[in-house]
Protein backbone atom coordinates (compact mmCIF):
# COMPACT_ATOMS: atom_id res chain seq x y z
CA UNK A 1 0.00 0.00 0.00
CA UNK A 2 1.53 3.75 -0.86
CA UNK A 3 0.44 6.34 1.18
CA UNK A 4 -2.79 7.22 -0.76
CA UNK A 5 -4.57 3.84 -0.09
CA UNK A 6 -3.60 4.49 3.84
CA UNK A 7 -5.30 7.47 3.34
CA UNK A 8 -8.27 6.45 1.84
CA UNK A 9 -8.45 3.28 4.26
CA UNK A 10 -7.99 5.45 6.83
CA UNK A 11 -10.42 7.96 5.85
CA UNK A 12 -13.04 5.54 5.02
CA UNK A 13 -12.65 3.26 8.62
CA UNK A 14 -13.06 6.70 10.36
CA UNK A 15 -15.95 8.20 9.10
CA UNK A 16 -18.11 5.03 8.18
CA UNK A 17 -18.65 5.64 4.37
CA UNK A 18 -17.45 5.89 0.88
CA UNK A 19 -19.03 9.13 0.73
CA UNK A 20 -18.60 10.86 4.11
CA UNK A 21 -14.95 9.97 3.36
CA UNK A 22 -14.97 11.53 -0.24
CA UNK A 23 -16.10 15.12 1.44
CA UNK A 24 -13.28 14.48 4.51
CA UNK A 25 -10.46 14.04 1.63
CA UNK A 26 -12.88 16.82 -0.17
CA UNK A 27 -12.61 14.26 -3.48
CA UNK A 28 -14.81 12.48 -5.42
CA UNK A 29 -16.76 9.21 -4.19
CA UNK A 30 -15.84 7.21 -7.76
CA UNK A 31 -12.11 8.22 -6.76
CA UNK A 32 -12.78 6.77 -3.12
CA UNK A 33 -14.26 3.48 -4.68
CA UNK A 34 -11.28 2.63 -6.96
CA UNK A 35 -8.40 3.50 -4.94
CA UNK A 36 -10.02 1.13 -1.98
CA UNK A 37 -10.17 -1.82 -4.66
CA UNK A 38 -7.13 -1.07 -5.52
CA UNK A 39 -5.45 -1.07 -2.22
CA UNK A 40 -7.79 -4.67 -1.59
CA UNK A 41 -6.22 -6.75 -4.67
CA UNK A 42 -2.55 -5.09 -3.78
CA UNK A 43 -3.27 -7.02 -0.22
CA UNK A 44 -5.44 -9.71 -1.59
CA UNK A 45 -8.27 -9.48 1.03
CA UNK A 46 -10.72 -7.45 1.58
CA UNK A 47 -10.62 -4.47 4.27
CA UNK A 48 -14.60 -3.49 4.21
CA UNK A 49 -18.05 -5.14 4.25
CA UNK A 50 -20.81 -3.15 2.05
CA UNK A 51 -24.01 -3.02 3.74
CA UNK A 52 -26.78 -1.00 2.71
CA UNK A 53 -24.25 1.75 2.26
CA UNK A 54 -22.21 1.43 5.15
CA UNK A 55 -18.51 0.13 4.95
CA UNK A 56 -18.09 -1.89 7.56
CA UNK A 57 -14.36 -3.09 8.55
CA UNK A 58 -13.56 -6.78 8.25
CA UNK A 59 -11.45 -8.50 11.11
CA UNK A 60 -7.98 -7.63 8.87
CA UNK A 61 -9.00 -3.65 8.24
CA UNK A 62 -9.44 -3.73 12.55
CA UNK A 63 -5.70 -5.54 12.56
CA UNK A 64 -3.80 -3.04 10.30
CA UNK A 65 -5.70 -0.03 11.21
CA UNK A 66 -3.48 0.89 14.84
CA UNK A 67 -0.48 0.59 12.35
CA UNK A 68 -2.24 3.16 9.54
CA UNK A 69 -3.33 5.44 12.20
CA UNK A 70 0.16 6.11 13.37
CA UNK A 71 1.84 6.25 9.55
CA UNK A 72 -1.53 8.73 9.00
CA UNK A 73 -0.24 10.66 12.36
CA UNK A 74 2.93 10.91 11.06
CA UNK A 75 1.85 11.88 7.43
CA UNK A 76 -0.08 14.84 9.36
CA UNK A 77 2.50 15.51 11.74
CA UNK A 78 5.01 16.03 8.27
CA UNK A 79 2.63 18.42 6.39
CA UNK A 80 2.37 20.70 9.59
CA UNK A 81 5.88 20.90 9.55
CA UNK A 82 6.11 21.89 5.99
CA UNK A 83 3.49 24.41 6.50
CA UNK A 84 5.19 25.86 9.65
CA UNK A 85 8.76 25.90 7.23
CA UNK A 86 6.46 27.68 4.49
CA UNK A 87 4.57 30.49 7.09
CA UNK A 88 7.40 30.18 9.55
CA UNK A 89 5.45 29.36 12.61
CA UNK A 90 8.11 28.42 15.22
CA UNK A 91 11.07 29.85 12.66
CA UNK A 92 13.82 32.06 13.89
CA UNK A 93 15.85 33.75 10.52
CA UNK A 94 19.40 34.48 11.91
CA UNK A 95 20.55 37.79 10.01
CA UNK A 96 23.49 39.92 9.88
CA UNK A 97 24.08 42.83 8.08
CA UNK A 98 26.50 45.70 7.94
CA UNK A 99 25.86 48.60 10.11
CA UNK A 100 24.80 51.01 7.20
CA UNK A 101 22.04 48.00 6.28
CA UNK A 102 21.60 47.24 10.22
CA UNK A 103 20.74 50.33 10.74
CA UNK A 104 18.16 51.86 7.96
CA UNK A 105 16.92 48.87 5.13
CA UNK A 106 17.33 45.76 7.94
CA UNK A 107 14.39 47.43 10.55
CA UNK A 108 11.93 48.47 8.26
CA UNK A 109 11.91 44.66 6.12
CA UNK A 110 11.64 43.41 9.12
CA UNK A 111 8.50 45.34 10.31
CA UNK A 112 6.86 44.79 6.92
CA UNK A 113 7.52 40.62 7.15
CA UNK A 114 6.02 40.29 10.20
CA UNK A 115 2.84 42.05 9.32
CA UNK A 116 2.18 38.77 7.02
CA UNK A 117 4.40 36.42 9.14
CA UNK A 118 4.06 37.25 12.63
CA UNK A 119 4.58 33.99 14.04
CA UNK A 120 8.71 34.21 12.99
CA UNK A 121 11.12 35.46 15.07
CA UNK A 122 14.42 37.17 14.07
CA UNK A 123 18.09 37.10 15.34
CA UNK A 124 19.47 40.32 14.06
CA UNK A 125 23.05 41.31 14.52
CA UNK A 126 25.24 43.60 12.87
CA UNK A 127 29.16 42.66 10.97
CA UNK A 128 31.76 44.15 9.34
CA UNK A 129 32.93 43.38 5.75
CA UNK A 130 35.66 41.64 7.31
CA UNK A 131 33.92 39.17 9.99
CA UNK A 132 31.29 38.04 7.49
CA UNK A 133 32.84 35.03 6.30
CA UNK A 134 33.56 33.70 10.21
CA UNK A 135 30.00 34.52 11.18
CA UNK A 136 29.05 32.06 8.55
CA UNK A 137 31.67 29.11 9.00
CA UNK A 138 30.68 29.47 12.91
CA UNK A 139 26.74 29.23 12.37
CA UNK A 140 26.14 32.62 14.18
CA UNK A 141 24.26 33.55 11.23
CA UNK A 142 22.58 32.03 8.30
CA UNK A 143 22.81 34.98 5.89
CA UNK A 144 25.08 37.98 5.96
CA UNK A 145 23.90 41.25 4.45
CA UNK A 146 26.71 43.29 2.36
CA UNK A 147 28.41 44.85 -0.40
CA UNK A 148 30.40 41.94 -2.00
CA UNK A 149 31.77 38.53 -0.55
CA UNK A 150 35.77 38.78 0.94
CA UNK A 151 37.81 37.95 -1.67
CA UNK A 152 38.20 34.24 -2.55
CA UNK A 153 35.73 33.02 -0.11
CA UNK A 154 33.76 30.19 -0.92
CA UNK A 155 30.29 31.97 -0.62
CA UNK A 156 26.84 32.06 -2.68
CA UNK A 157 25.17 35.61 -3.14
CA UNK A 158 21.79 36.75 -4.05
CA UNK A 159 21.16 40.28 -5.41
CA UNK A 160 18.98 42.31 -3.53
CA UNK A 161 19.37 45.91 -5.10
CA UNK A 162 21.70 49.02 -5.70
CA UNK A 163 22.99 51.49 -3.67
CA UNK A 164 24.43 54.74 -4.34
CA UNK A 165 27.22 57.20 -3.44
CA UNK A 166 25.76 60.61 -1.78
CA UNK A 167 27.21 63.61 -0.40
CA UNK A 168 26.13 64.32 3.37
CA UNK A 169 26.09 67.88 4.29
CA UNK A 170 24.76 70.51 6.70
CA UNK A 171 22.51 72.89 4.42
CA UNK A 172 24.06 76.03 5.45
CA UNK A 173 27.14 75.09 3.74
CA UNK A 174 25.97 74.40 0.32
CA UNK A 175 22.64 76.66 0.57
CA UNK A 176 22.81 76.68 -3.09
CA UNK A 177 23.62 73.28 -4.03
CA UNK A 178 22.33 71.41 -7.64
CA UNK A 179 20.49 67.96 -8.08
CA UNK A 180 23.37 65.92 -7.89
CA UNK A 181 27.04 67.20 -6.97
CA UNK A 182 30.85 66.93 -7.94
CA UNK A 183 33.47 65.99 -5.63
CA UNK A 184 35.36 69.10 -7.15
CA UNK A 185 32.90 70.36 -5.06
CA UNK A 186 34.88 68.85 -1.79
CA UNK A 187 37.81 70.96 -2.52
CA UNK A 188 38.64 73.13 0.61
CA UNK A 189 35.36 71.62 2.92
CA UNK A 190 36.64 70.56 5.69
CA UNK A 191 36.35 66.18 4.97
CA UNK A 192 35.34 63.28 6.97
CA UNK A 193 36.80 60.01 5.89
CA UNK A 194 35.81 56.65 5.45
CA UNK A 195 38.57 55.11 2.94
CA UNK A 196 38.81 52.06 5.81
CA UNK A 197 35.41 51.42 6.23
CA UNK A 198 35.51 48.57 3.60
CA UNK A 199 34.40 48.07 -0.08
CA UNK A 200 32.57 51.32 -0.19
CA UNK A 201 35.30 53.29 0.85
CA UNK A 202 37.82 51.87 -1.60
CA UNK A 203 35.21 52.13 -4.12
CA UNK A 204 35.36 56.41 -3.29
CA UNK A 205 39.07 56.36 -2.96
CA UNK A 206 39.59 54.76 -6.67
CA UNK A 207 37.62 57.42 -7.77
CA UNK A 208 39.09 60.26 -5.88
CA UNK A 209 42.54 59.45 -7.14
CA UNK A 210 41.31 58.92 -10.57
CA UNK A 211 40.10 62.81 -10.44
CA UNK A 212 43.53 63.29 -8.56
CA UNK A 213 41.94 65.19 -6.17
CA UNK A 214 43.22 66.12 -2.40
CA UNK A 215 40.80 66.49 0.20
CA UNK A 216 41.08 68.15 3.19
CA UNK A 217 40.75 64.97 5.98
CA UNK A 218 40.47 65.84 8.82
CA UNK A 219 38.66 62.93 10.55
CA UNK A 220 39.15 59.38 9.31
CA UNK A 221 35.64 57.08 10.55
CA UNK A 222 35.89 53.31 10.25
CA UNK A 223 31.74 53.01 10.07
CA UNK A 224 29.27 55.22 7.73
CA UNK A 225 27.19 56.11 10.90
CA UNK A 226 29.83 57.63 12.89
CA UNK A 227 30.93 60.00 9.65
CA UNK A 228 26.74 60.89 9.95
CA UNK A 229 27.23 61.95 13.45
CA UNK A 230 30.15 63.93 12.69
CA UNK A 231 28.83 65.79 9.78
CA UNK A 232 25.75 66.67 12.65
CA UNK A 233 27.87 67.60 15.12
CA UNK A 234 29.13 70.28 12.35
CA UNK A 235 32.79 68.58 12.11
CA UNK A 236 32.30 68.26 8.41
CA UNK A 237 30.83 66.96 5.43
CA UNK A 238 31.25 63.08 3.83
CA UNK A 239 30.83 61.32 1.84
CA UNK A 240 28.15 58.01 2.60
CA UNK A 241 26.11 55.05 1.47
CA UNK A 242 21.86 56.66 -0.08
CA UNK A 243 20.59 54.48 2.69
CA UNK A 244 22.73 55.59 5.76
CA UNK A 245 22.61 59.21 4.57
CA UNK A 246 18.47 58.72 4.53
CA UNK A 247 18.39 57.27 7.67
CA UNK A 248 20.21 60.21 9.60
CA UNK A 249 18.69 62.84 7.97
CA UNK A 250 17.65 65.31 10.51
CA UNK A 251 16.74 69.33 10.36
CA UNK A 252 19.33 71.51 9.24
CA UNK A 253 21.11 68.08 6.93
CA UNK A 254 20.72 67.63 3.52
CA UNK A 255 22.21 64.87 0.81
CA UNK A 256 23.12 64.97 -2.64
CA UNK A 257 24.34 62.20 -5.00
CA UNK A 258 27.18 62.64 -6.68
CA UNK A 259 28.21 63.29 -10.37
CA UNK A 260 29.40 61.00 -12.26
CA UNK A 261 27.22 58.45 -9.90
CA UNK A 262 28.91 55.77 -7.84
CA UNK A 263 27.21 53.09 -7.71
CA UNK A 264 27.24 49.43 -5.74
CA UNK A 265 25.55 46.32 -5.88
CA UNK A 266 23.85 45.05 -2.29
CA UNK A 267 23.90 41.08 -1.43
CA UNK A 268 22.51 38.50 0.32
CA UNK A 269 25.66 36.28 1.32
CA UNK A 270 25.53 32.39 2.26
CA UNK A 271 27.45 29.42 2.71
CA UNK A 272 27.32 27.41 -0.49
CA UNK A 273 25.95 23.93 1.02
CA UNK A 274 23.04 26.21 3.50
CA UNK A 275 21.23 28.24 0.66
CA UNK A 276 18.73 30.22 2.05
CA UNK A 277 15.20 28.06 3.17
CA UNK A 278 12.08 29.27 1.61
CA UNK A 279 11.26 31.29 4.40
CA UNK A 280 14.55 33.29 4.35
CA UNK A 281 13.97 33.61 0.38
CA UNK A 282 10.97 35.01 0.99
CA UNK A 283 12.24 37.85 3.78
CA UNK A 284 15.35 38.85 1.41
CA UNK A 285 12.47 39.30 -1.55
CA UNK A 286 11.32 41.94 0.80
CA UNK A 287 14.51 43.28 2.03
CA UNK A 288 15.05 43.69 -1.72
CA UNK A 289 12.21 45.79 -2.13
CA UNK A 290 13.32 48.14 0.90
CA UNK A 291 16.43 48.69 -0.43
CA UNK A 292 15.41 49.51 -4.21
CA UNK A 293 12.64 51.82 -3.18
CA UNK A 294 12.76 54.90 -4.66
Amino acid sequence: MNLRHIEIFHAVYVNGSVSAAARALNISQPSVSKTLRHAESLLGFELFQRSAGRMVPTEDAHAMFGDVAEIQERVRALREAGRNLRTGGGATLRISALPSLALSALPTAVARFLKTHPDVRFDLQTTHHDDVLRKLYERETEIAIGYQAPRGAPLGQIWLGEGELVMLYREAELPDAPPRLELCQLAGQPFISLAASGPIGHLFTTEVERLGLELNEIVSARTFYIAAALVRAGVGVTVVDNLTAEACLAPGLAMRPLKPSLTFDIHAMHLLDRPPSALASDFLAVLGTVIEAP
